[in-house]
């Protein structure tokens, strides 16, 4: 491993955040930075791949690229994985597993070219030391991505170890999650920047509460965890240790932020409270139990964020079909001046809050088709009939 020479790198991300990756990555000073489908390719040597992984909070790994090429048969993709220099990178002791995403392969069984490749790293080692390296799949030290397209294979080393949105805490979660780089993305989308007046009306565990204080306090999203490359050969510790120290001189002290969480529950609000404190964030952010539809807004003007309740039985959908429209009526009686944006998998939404909706983009939460609804909140009879 040239840790100056470049390399070419894929960053996958949630689906629909992929322009807002490629423009973190060009800010972190990725080249060649290209928008794909679920993530972002980029060029550069292996000290950015280092800073976008502490950095990044889009990203949901960095994947190193060793090999692509054209493949008809299970064979070419063995081949090309048998050719390359492992023992470069890692070495016999070390556990490793292969992880395989394919779209439109004409290949019979995704398992088997799975397989094929875990054969091919063994059967390098096996020729050199006559031993073969163990498979973990749970919490291997080596993971190796390959994803297959149409006509070409393309095989990766995880510079990331766990996925990057697992950011070093166990938090407590809410009834519908949100994973931290989503949370970022919405953030994005939404234009919030730090010192802007924030509040989640819905605030569950709080990720957009947490996310919001560690931007503002210029916190790197990886400062708490460990990655995948510390477990490769040839990286540069000292230089990780230089891009750790910066990152570390950067970060401000907690401080009282204009960042708002209100919930109806109470064991909602213990979870954003234990999810604050366990992040070192419980004096950034207030809290309060209050019911959205009796809220006053804690700023005259400022950005509503939030992944409001959605049903998925029947009932459910029929206690939102009442609380849409009242919501609609507090955020027009109360909030004008306020920007709110929905992010939710119900799209009956925008027609039952009854207020004009100026955007709408289309996101994933994992496999689930959600929208973030834009509402810019005015006085006067900005409303649908």
């Amino acid at each position: 491993m040239n840790p100056s020479s470049p390399h070419q790198f894929f960053a996958p991300c949630p689906r629909g955040l992929e322009g807002v990756l490629a423009e973190e990555l060009t800010t972190l000073g990725a080249l060649s930075v290209q928008a794909s489908d679920a993530g972002a390719t980029f060029q550069g040597d292996f000290t950015l791949a280092m800073r976008v992984n502490l950095e990044s909070r889009i990203a949901s790994r960095v994947l190193w690229q060793l090999a692509t090429g054209p493949y008809t048969h299970e064979q070419h993709i063995y081949d090309a994985a048998r050719r390359l220099p492992w023992s470069e990178w890692t070495n016999v002791e070390q556990t490793l597993m292969v992880d395989l995403n394919a779209h439109r392969s004409p290949l019979r069984s995704l398992d088997f070219v799975t397989l094929r490749i875990k054969d091919a790293v063994c059967d390098y080692f096996m020729e050199r030391s006559n031993r073969r390296p163990s498979v973990d799949t749970r919490q291997p030290d080596v993971r190796i991505h390959a994803f297959l397209n149409e006509q070409s294979y393309f095989l990766y080393l995880d510079t990331s170890g766990e996925a990057l949105f697992k950011r070093g805490l166990r938090l407590e979660s809410g009834a519908a999650p949100l994973k931290k780089n989503l949370a970022a993305g919405i953030l994005h989308l939404a234009g919030w920047q730090p010192g802007t007046p924030l509040l989640d009306p819905f605030c569950g565990a709080g990720t957009f509460l947490v996310e919001a204080a560690e931007r503002s306090l210029q916190r790197a999203p990886g400062l708490g965890r460990s990655f995948g490359f510390e477990r490769l050969s040839g990286w540069d510790p000292a230089e990780w240790a230089r891009i750790k120290s910066a990152a570390e001189r950067r970060a401000q002290a907690p401080r009282p932020l204009p960042i708002w969480g209100y919930d109806l529950k109470g064991d909602a609000l213990e979870a954003a409270r234990a999810n604050l404190a366990a992040a070192g964030l419980l004096e950034c952010v207030e809290l309060k139990q209050v019911n959205m539809l009796e809220s006053s807004p804690p700023a005259p003007t400022g950005l509503l964020v939030t992944n409001p309740p959605y049903g998925v039985r029947m009932g459910e959908q029929a206690e939102l079909a009442q609380l849409y429209p009242r919501l609609g009526d507090t955020l027009k009686q109360r909030y004008a001046g306020w920007t709110a944006y929905f992010f939710t998998a119900d799209m009956r939404l925008p027609k039952l809050i009854r207020l004009t909706t100026s955007r709408r983009t289309p996101l994933f939460n994992g496999a689930l088709e959600c929208r973030l609804f834009q509402i810019r909140v005015v006085a006067g009879s900005h409303r649908t009939p």
